[in-house]
């Protein structure tokens, strides 16, 4: 297996839950020579530094100064979280069986989650003698199951079922006398009494590389992990630019941004505009010669559904990079965007594909055109081909991360500049 994917799968199989994710990207980072910043302190910028930070515990972003003036922002956009169940705040229902009392987070697809084991992640806060402390959790046993009701119960369980998330859908923790039992073992986890939660569960398959020529990849949230992970790596093997290179991990994507941490928030325009401030730099003039990657997975032409997509634009697994299109801009792809992506992708002899949803099935819209309401560049909306879209377990190819990494480092190893007509890449 290549190490490239070994890495890619340790990536997936450490990010339990958002926050877990973003510590490891934090970590990742680091590791490379990246200095934290904080948004509540001054900011020293220095040609030649290394440098990101953290919101919410979910979100991250992290650029380069290179030498010399720079010429404008290199930016690519992925999102860290993915469709799953969260945990209430008064999480216990008990009776016969006790239970955890969930809601549904992003649009999923429900079916795949039950009759396997489960277990709960994410970030509580704990109290100490200074007030409270972030901590991450992850309570990492088959802790939970969701059960299914048997077809004898249910005979038309295979036509078109209906769920009913406040019924079907509550995980069992054990019997009546596991009541009381969670919240103990969540702060024996955390080390302290907990004051406020966000935990999600999660399902506990790891991620498999599988076929007869090993060419698929399977993972709870690909979507968009992958995305985050190719584009880190892109970011970091990537040569010298002129430009500023800039990557961002948002989160709450699949709930539409809107949050302090999501794509939708202040943060990228705030992290452009302060890092303008402290160069003395003009952020207007930058952003004309900037450009935006909005890395988000994409459908894949179903093998026993190709009905569903458009014929000429479905791409497959293993057929490179995706450029997506939509004539509505929920996908914000346009004619300048594919031609300068497609430049850089000849320049790293990755292939591309495309896609379109069939007219007359509305599709999704994602990261590119939500960030544009802050920060107003030329964008290409891309992603990787997958199957089973927001299923807790999902498909696409080993080629296709490896190709977006190599695609990811030309682009951030370029030089990207405005002319009256055009671009120039280089």
């Amino acid at each position: 297996m290549d190490n490239r994917t070994q890495a890619l799968i340790h990536f997936l199989d450490a990010s339990h839950s958002v926050y877990h994710a973003a510590e490891y990207l934090a970590d990742t980072l680091e590791k490379a020579g990246y200095t934290r910043l904080s948004e509540g302190a001054a900011w020293e910028l220095m040609p030649g530094g290394k440098y990101y930070l953290v919101r919410g515990g979910t979100a991250v972003i992290a650029f380069r100064i290179p030498e010399g003036s720079p010429k404008g922002f290199l930016m690519s956009a992925s999102h860290s979280d993915r469709p799953c169940f969260k945990v209430k705040e008064n999480f216990e229902s008990a009776g016969a069986y006790t239970k955890v009392l969930v809601e549904r987070y992003g649009g999923m697809l429900i079916a795949p989650w039950l009759d396997r084991p489960l277990s709960i992640a994410g970030r509580v806060m704990v109290e100490t003698e200074e007030g409270v402390e972030s901590r991450l959790v992850d309570i990492d046993r088959d802790l939970l199951l969701i059960p299914n009701l048997a077809i004898h119960m249910n005979r038309s369980a295979n036509d078109n079922q209906k769920w009913n998330p406040a019924v079907d859908t509550l995980p069992i923790l054990g019997g009546k006398d596991a009541k009381g039992k969670l919240l103990p073992l969540l702060e024996q986890e955390a080390g302290g009494k907990i004051l406020g939660h966000d935990l999600y569960l999660y399902i506990r398959q790891k991620a498999s590389v599988w076929g007869i020529d090993e060419e698929y990849l399977s993972s709870a949230a690909l979507d968009d992990l992958e995305c985050a992970w190719s584009c880190t790596q892109g970011f970091l093997n990537a040569g010298d630019s002129e430009n500023i290179p800039v990557l961002c991990v948002f989160d709450c994507e699949e709930v539409g941004s809107s949050s302090v941490q999501g794509a939708a928030s202040d943060l990228l325009e705030g992290v452009l505009t302060r890092i303008c401030g402290v160069l003395k730099l003009d952020i207007y003039q930058m952003l004309a010669n900037s450009f935006m990657v909005s890395a988000d997975n994409g459908h894949a032409l179903h093998p026993n559904h190709p009905e569903m997509s458009d014929a000429a634009n479905a791409p497959l697994p293993g057929g490179g990079v995706v450029l997506k299109f939509n004539a509505s801009q929920r996908y914000c792809t346009d004619g300048v965007a594919a031609a300068i992506f497609r430049k850089v992708c000849a320049k790293a002899d990755v292939q591309t594909q495309t896609y379109c949803n069939r007219a007359d099935i509305p599709g999704g819209s994602t990261l590119g055109n939500i960030s544009l309401h802050h920060v107003s560049v030329p964008t290409a909306d891309i992603g990787l081909a997958q199957l089973a879209m927001h299923s807790c377990y999902e498909t696409g190819a080993v080629s296709d991360a490896i190709a977006l990494e190599t695609a990811m480092a030309a682009f951030y190893g370029s030089t990207l500049t405005a002319t009256d007509t055009g671009y120039t890449l280089k």
